[in-house]
């Protein structure tokens, strides 16, 4: 059974009201991709760009709380990624598990990370591997105590929400391969 097409963005209730609120279509942010088989994907689409916003502002903002100031939202990630289980890492395997294309951007990451003495590389054979140094990890160690403080503790003030959390990241999970293909697709064209 096809989806009603969403209500145009030209709807002529009083702005505010509910019948506004009700007639103005899904909160999105381009309207000309709306479609009516799945004006929810647009609207999902609007929530991620948004909230990998505010995510991307807060891991700056935590870790330079920890102490490291003036790192892109990449470095921070990638300085986690390479802190994970104190296992040295490849620059192909943290590509692969970040799902980041471009190895150059995480390469700039490790080598500003190795700059700022929180990174070291060292070299197994012909491989180069990445580990967190003790400054790398007291830096990290600090970021989860702010992470606690300032965020895990708000989430903890809603019971079910760390439910629906892990569920919305299954399905994160489910779309991450979702547009990975679409990317394939696409590439093919």
């Amino acid at each position: 059974m096809p989806r009603k097409a969403p209500a145009s963005p030209d709807a002529t209730a009083a702005p505010g009201s509910a019948a506004s609120a009700a007639s103005a279509g899904p909160i999105v942010s381009s309207a000309h991709l709306v479609s009516p088989d799945s004006a929810e994907m647009s609207e999902f689409e609007f929530g991620l760009i948004v909230a990998g916003n505010a995510f991307h502002r807060w891991v700056v903002h935590c870790m330079a709380a920890a102490g490291l100031k003036d790192l892109t939202p990449l470095d921070v990630l990638v300085l986690h990624h390479v802190t994970h289980r104190a296992r040295d890492k490849r620059l192909a395997d943290i590509c692969f598990i970040m799902n980041i294309e471009d190895t150059h951007l995480v390469n700039y990451a490790l080598k500003k990370l190795q700059v700022l003495g929180v990174v070291a590389s060292h070299k197994s054979g012909k491989d180069v591997t990445y580990a967190a140094t003790d400054l790398g990890r007291q830096h990290v160690n600090r970021y989860r105590d702010i992470r606690e403080s300032c965020l895990i503790t708000a989430l903890n003030a809603d019971d079910g929400l760390n439910r629906d959390i892990g569920e919305l990241a299954r399905l994160l999970r489910v779309l991450s391969g979702m547009y990975d293909q679409a990317a394939r697709s696409a590439a093919s064209l």
